[in-house]
């Protein structure tokens, strides 16, 4: 029912997640209830409640104030419970025998959201009222060049690198984030607290260690990044006159590299410090990294950088075929890992040793590669994938690791929004939701 889960304290973000603006669930719903006609809004999740769909009723209490009511219909329990009535031939009323079952086939949640001022909105949403176990609150201001959001979660929903999901029994975090830009200086501060001890979510067994970011304790991390943009070719001629392209930022033909360097650097307290001594990359790597086991007590400090390959064809006004768009990026979480391998390559190749496959390994990037085709009109198809260099297999030296197939829908009247139905394979999850100024 949240709709919105974090990524888990240094892992990458997984596939299918918005890496732009995003908006609460709730009015997510109620956008695609008014005015895309659709008042039951999909979701899929085979490890989980399996196909549901949800609804949202959104009542202006004032012209700051609003109130929601969350529905979401578990199908497949659903269909279920209707097989077994009419399997069974003893006589039993039809409204007795829902209403028995209606707590396992639907859940309920409430929500308000109220608007402070302008830029500060106060959000509270309870989620699964039935059980009464779920809830968050948020609270958002927005200054002139920074964003603050303060946020309690009761438990805290987070996802790792590998998909799964992580229930923290109760998660605080203070988040201060510069406002985003095309080009130049950009931070984030973040202080995070987590309590009790983290479970698979939906009280399923667990078929993977617990993430030792999330046990309890404190976690304070900095991070300022320097990004840069240059366009290689970018052609502005050619677009038809008074026809508004259906995304704003897909408008024009260009080949474009975008650079960011930066630097991170963390402190924690409690048992959450633990992974300074068990993450691999950490311990190989020449980063900053203090661990002190008795007082339970981390710090660590490293580089990053990532380079974003984009070509795009087509203006996306046509009917048919107007968009083509590729794009390629490469992310080094480690600037110092990364360093030290190239380093030890340089010398491999000056005394012409052969090199080590360990060392290669250090200096090979994380790669995603995308692809976006218009269909008709508003619709496209995009399909997003994680390849793997891996040279100590000879027979999969490149492989596809995990890929999300989309369909979008542009909303031209929003400038640059979107709706958008994904679909992971290997997860085996799917979400219809609304993404804004994510290209």
């Amino acid at each position: 029912m949240e709709g919105a889960a974090r990524p888990v304290p240094g892992d990458p973000l997984p596939l299918g997640l918005s890496r732009g603006p995003r908006v609460t669930r709730t009015k997510q719903l109620d956008f695609l209830h008014r005015f895309m006609a659709s008042p039951l809004v999909p979701s899929f999740s085979a490890s989980g409640a399996g196909l549901s769909v949800h609804h949202a009723h959104l009542v202006h209490l004032a012209h700051n104030l609003s109130f929601t009511i969350l529905e979401q219909l578990h199908v497949q329990k659903l269909v279920a419970v209707v097989k077994e009535k009419l399997s069974n031939r003893q006589e039993v009323s039809w409204s007795n025998d829902i209403k028995r079952h209606l707590h396992d086939v639907m859940s309920l949640g409430v929500g308000t959201e109220l608007l402070i001022t302008p830029d500060t909105t106060l959000l509270l949403e309870l989620y699964n009222l039935k059980k009464g176990d779920r809830g968050k609150a948020i609270f958002r201001h927005k200054l002139p060049h920074q964003n603050i959001t303060l946020e309690a979660s009761w438990p805290g929903l987070f996802i790792d690198k590998n998909g799964v999901y992580w229930d923290v029994p109760l998660s605080l975090s203070a988040d201060l984030a510069s406002v985003g830009s095309e080009s130049g200086l950009s931070y984030h501060v973040l202080l995070q607290q987590n309590s009790g001890e983290p479970k698979c979510f939906g009280g399923g067994e667990e078929t993977s260690d617990v993430p030792v970011a999330l046990l309890p304790g404190l976690c304070a991390k900095a991070a300022v990044s320097i990004k840069k943009s240059i366009d290689v070719w970018r052609k502005k001629e050619d677009k038809l006159k008074n026809v508004q392209p259906y995304d704003v930022f897909l408008s024009e033909p260009h080949v474009s590299f975008t650079g960011i360097i930066g630097a991170v650097a963390s402190g924690s307290f409690g048992d959450c410090s633990k992974r300074m001594s068990m993450q691999n990359e950490i311990l190989k790597s020449n980063a900053f990294k203090y661990f002190d086991e008795r007082n339970k007590f981390a710090a660590f400090a490293d580089l990053f950088a990532s380079v974003n390959f984009t070509a795009q064809h087509g203006n996306f006004q046509r009917l048919l075929l107007d968009l083509t768009r590729v794009s390629a990026r490469l992310d080094i979480s480690s600037g110092s890992l990364f360093l030290r391998g190239a380093s030890q390559l340089a010398q491999d190749f000056f005394f012409s040793r052969r090199p080590d496959l360990e060392t290669f390994c250090d200096v090979c990037p994380d790669v995603i590669v995308s692809l976006q085709q218009q269909i008709v009109g508003p619709f496209s198809f995009r399909v997003e994938s994680t390849v793997t260099i891996d040279p100590k297999k000879q027979d999969h030296f490149v492989r596809v690791d995990d890929s999300v197939f989309a369909i979008d829908w542009a909303l031209k009247v929003l400038g640059s929004a979107k709706a958008t139905a994904w679909y992971s394979p290997k997860h085996q999850e799917a979400m219809v939701e609304l993404r804004f100024f994510e290209t």
